[in-house]
């Protein structure tokens, strides 16, 4: 079994569809902003499907609204910062290099400016 097919099998999967912000960055800025849909989480990273292709790969951070609330009335965000692993299509891997929640909402369309 090859190393990448091992780091696969190491944190379990939830197949959790949550609404998703990312932003693609460079030294610390932000070069792109999109939306989309998880299809699982873990520990170790995030799958999610998006519309469009990110035009970089890299550092990324992602935000998913979270489906529990703190104290039962304060919506959380799970932030998750990492590396871009793969692009296949409009889905994209993220291996995690840290996380924390917040609180506050997750934008999940575009605005109009």
């Amino acid at each position: 079994m090859d190393e990448r097919q091992q780091d696969a099998r190491r944190h379990f999967r939830y197949p959790l569809v949550l609404d998703v912000e990312y932003r693609l960055l460079r030294n610390g800025r932000v070069i792109h902003r999109g939306f989309g849909k998880t299809c699982n989480i873990s520990s170790g990273g995030v799958l999610f499907d998006t519309d469009e292709v990110p035009p970089a790969v890299g550092n990324v951070e992602v935000l998913m609204a979270w489906p529990f609330f703190l104290n039962g009335n304060c919506q959380l965000r799970l932030v998750m910062r990492g590396k871009i692993a793969r692009v296949a299509g409009n889905s994209i891997a993220v291996r995690a290099t840290s996380y924390d929640f917040r609180t506050g909402t997750v934008q999940c369309a575009r605005t109009a400016p």
